[in-house]
């Protein structure tokens, strides 16, 4: 039977919207290799700062960042229990890329074209293999555009500002809320509007509002759209 044949899930959408949840827990689920595309732009944003890359008002020198890119390795350490760390260059950054400091400077890096063409190239590479869910801005629209399943996820920028927020002060970070949601509100705003693989919903996607799903609700409805897909 063809439901055994191995397929790309892309799933899409804003920041915070627990598209990267939906994605690593989907992956376990089904037994697929689970990719955060969004932790790579992460990874190259925080190489930049620590690099001096990034100016005080936050933007990026373009130019300094390409250059570097062949300095960049970004890969992905599964642990034991499942979790999946970001390494960049050998070094565990996973919860350096988490804070606000680099979700502050993330979007003008992703907006980079030469950036996006690097990283696009990247997971392209990783999707070779197939069994794959990969999360971003753009899976659907450029970097799998004939992935067998589409989602696109999205909820009120408030509900992905309050989630945002308590993940970070759960994980001890001195952010307040309203730094947050304007953190959530403009990066919307770039991702959108970026001339370079703009953040839009792919013509055959499957939409989703998660704002009053639990957690349980969207794995059942995820599993569902899974096993449509997989059963043709």
């Amino acid at each position: 039977m063809q439901h055994n044949k191995p397929i790309i899930i892309a799933i899409d959408g804003y920041s915070s919207s627990g598209k990267s949840t939906m994605a690593r827990r989907l992956a376990a689920a089904v037994g697929y290799r689970y990719i955060d595309s969004g932790a790579m732009y992460r990874a190259v944003t925080l190489y930049a700062l620590d690099h001096g890359m990034i100016d005080s008002e936050g933007q990026p020198d373009a130019d300094a960042i390409i250059g570097a890119l062949p300095s960049i390795k970004i890969d992905f350490d599964v642990r034991p229990d499942g979790t999946q760390h970001t390494m960049l260059n050998g070094v565990d950054v996973e919860t350096e890329i988490r804070r606000l400091r680099v979700s502050d400077a993330v979007s003008p890096v992703a907006a980079i074209a030469g950036v996006r063409h690097a990283l696009v190239a990247m997971q392209k590479e990783m999707g070779c293999s197939r069994g794959i869910v990969m999360d971003g801005r753009d899976i659907g629209t450029v970097v799998f555009p004939d992935a067998e399943l589409k989602i696109f996820v999205d909820a009120s920028a408030e509900t992905r500002a309050q989630r945002r927020f308590k993940e970070l002060v759960d994980k001890g970070s001195a952010v307040s809320y309203e730094d947050v949601l304007a953190n959530v509100v403009h990066r919307d705003h770039i991702d959108t509007t970026r001339a370079e693989s703009p953040l839009r919903r792919a013509e055959d996607a499957i939409a989703i509002d998660n704002s009053h799903m639990t957690l349980e609700q969207q794995d059942a409805w995820l599993l569902e759209r899974f096993n449509e897909v997989t059963a043709r």
